[in-house]
């Protein structure tokens, strides 16, 4: 028996352990605070404990940790309350006051709103490159660079970075790389293959897969998740076992969800080309793609995550979204429901109009986070809510 599973069987039971028999086939929860020990010698071997109090770790957090490890190919992994969470505690604990972060400017809001408002707090200095221009990350090197933060696929116009020469440009100068690998997910796409040093995910979009739960996760070598576990004992961003419990759950039928989501986006995504109404669509797999080659080389598909220019007014453009009928208006997405929403006044709204203006994020640009539906349901829908506009 193959002792390092495929995907799927990744998703489902982890690695395969021979050992493991006469055991729940479920994950218990321990909804515990804390743990009663057989002595003092065990209650102070505390930090590598998961029995001990469950801010310094817990057995189900441990169960789940061990099932991202194992998807994303790392030696370790770390579950937290949130995605933000899961940044801010990654942020904090690579980066000192006085060092210098380069960070590609089209990420998710929350976490450009993290790096531009809090770190200068802290006496940390960031630049921001465009992610279709890879000689910009080499350029805003300094000697002080300790971390490179990236995105890819990006939140929300799609755009792919190499992740290749993002990881040896971080060795090159001694700099740690990170990504929020949250809209590629394990499945399509594992950055630590390519040489990067930290995978981020808000584990509430795909992973947990089911809009129930707000989580998230990081995953890389054991040095820095023993570092990261320190500051996530400080800092207290932990999740709740329960939560945990759910996320394991979720993950169980990830690799079923991401496959389902890559087939009805990059459908959606060619419908909708050269639709009336309809300007532009990014995708990373269409052939338009300016980046199609790259992705092909470092993803499996495309992503359940379809953005689209409207050729319509703003006002239009909310129109269009409460007209949809099937695909819900809500701000998230990675689960098995399909979600649209209008970044710049949602999930972006907290980055300046000027910024917003430069990245293509406009009050027609719809992001669509397709579910697990049947693709004919959602490309019918979208299509009566442009005639609805329309008429």
């Amino acid at each position: 028996m193959n002792e390092k599973p495929r995907l799927n069987t990744k998703s489902v039971r982890g690695r395969i352990v021979r050992a493991h028999r006469d055991r729940p086939v479920v994950e218990p929860i321990f909804q515990s605070a804390t743990f009663e020990a057989s002595s003092f010698d065990t209650l102070l071997r505390v930090p590598s404990a998961d029995r001990f109090y469950t801010r310094y770790g817990n057995p189900t957090f441990t169960a789940t940790e061990t099932r991202i490890a194992e998807l994303e190919g790392a030696d370790g992994a770390l579950v937290f309350a949130s995605g933000m969470a899961a940044i801010g505690t990654a942020l904090l604990a690579v980066l000192r006051a006085g060092d210098h972060l380069v960070v590609q400017s089209d990420i998710y809001g929350g976490a450009l709103a993290f790096i531009g408002e809090w770190l200068p707090r802290y006496g940390i200095d960031s630049t921001r490159i465009e992610p279709d221009d890879p000689d910009g990350f080499e350029r805003a090197m300094r000697k002080n660079t300790r971390a490179i933060y990236i995105e890819s696929p990006s939140n929300p116009m799609l755009k792919v970075v190499d992740l290749k020469r993002i990881a040896e440009l971080g060795r090159r100068h001694g700099a740690v790389t990170m990504i929020d690998n949250t809209f590629a997910t394990p499945i399509n796409q594992r950055p630590h293959e390519f040489g990067i040093d930290i995978v981020l995910h808000s584990g509430t979009k795909f992973l947990s897969g089911h809009s129930d739960l707000v989580c998230g996760a990081v995953t890389g070598t054991k040095a820095l998740i023993e570092e990261l576990s320190r500051a996530r004992r400080s800092f207290g961003g932990v999740m709740d076992p329960h939560a945990s419990w759910l996320l394991m759950r979720g993950m169980k039928t990830l690799a079923l969800r991401v496959e389902r989501q890559n087939e009805n986006a990059l459908r959606l995504a060619r419908h909708l080309q050269g639709r009336p109404g309809v300007r532009r669509v990014h995708y990373p797999l269409l052939e338009d793609h300016p980046q199609r080659a790259l992705v092909r080389s470092q993803m499996a598909g495309g992503g359940g995550v379809v953005s689209v220019e409207l050729d319509l007014s703003p006002e239009a453009t909310r129109r269009f979204v409460e007209s949809l009928m099937v695909i819900l208006l809500a701000g998230s997405l990675g689960g098995v429901e399909s979600f649209a929403t209008i970044p710049a006044l949602t999930t972006h709204a907290m980055i300046p109009a000027s910024d917003l203006e430069r990245q293509g994020i406009t009050e027609n640009l719809v992001r669509f986070a397709v579910g697990v539906e049947d693709a004919e349901d959602l490309i019918e829908d979208i299509d009566q809510a442009l005639a609805t506009v329309a008429s």
